[in-house]
């Protein structure tokens, strides 16, 4: 009698990778009328496109810091580009001009307050003035959106963490599992996912 594969037997090898649809959001007065160039959105597709394996459509913005105008490029990202996850760089001090989070919660369902808890304690371990940032994380419809700090070194400390903190983006890809996104399969050089044992599917190399 031949044996017969279990169908509820968890797979042994990688499966399709899911393409993401990612935008990206640089809020900078400045930069946005060209005063001087921008670095944020070059920042986090090169951290992005390294520490995902994932077929990856970005969708790239450059704007002003309106809060008007960063509420509605947010629920364009959303509701019309579909994007799965949403990343914001700049506005989140306390300056009169600093509103991203203010915007952000906006178009926000829900919030999730662990993700800036997490940036304000890796930020800190660097500079005492992280406890004047005020990054935000919501949940809108089914993706999730994310103010980052604005300069690359700290967009990438934050992601990626450090051996004293964990770095966020280890739990983005189940947060996105649970919201009913793709599954985001990571690069453990750069960032390693973390999911329960029920959740993971078979890792993939290289």
């Amino acid at each position: 009698m031949t044996d017969r594969p279990d169908p509820s037997a968890p797979p042994t090898e990688p499966g399709p990778i899911e393409p993401v649809r990612i935008g990206i959001v640089s809020i900078s007065d400045r930069a946005s009328t060209g005063v001087y160039e921008d670095q944020g959105l070059p920042a986090l597709k090169d951290w992005l496109s390294a520490a995902l394996f994932n077929p990856i459509h970005f969708e790239p913005r450059l704007i002003p810091d309106e809060r008007d105008q960063i509420a509605r490029t947010l629920r364009e990202l959303v509701d019309d580009a579909a994007c799965d996850l949403v990343l914001t760089t700049g506005g989140t001090g306390p300056s009169p001009r600093d509103v991203t989070p203010e915007a952000t919660l906006d178009v926000a369902d829900r919030e999730m307050p662990g993700f800036g808890e997490q940036m304000r304690q890796i930020s800190l371990h660097f500079v005492p003035t992280a406890i004047l940032s005020r990054q935000v994380a919501v949940i809108r419809g089914r993706a999730l959106i994310i103010n980052l700090p604005g300069q690359p070194k700290a967009i990438a400390e934050t992601l990626s963490g450090h051996a004293a903190a964990s770095g966020i983006f280890a739990a983005v890809p189940y947060c996105i599992d649970l919201i009913g996104g793709p599954y985001l399969e990571t690069r453990d050089e750069v960032c390693a996912a973390f999911r329960p044992k029920t959740a993971r599917r078979p890792a993939r190399q290289g």
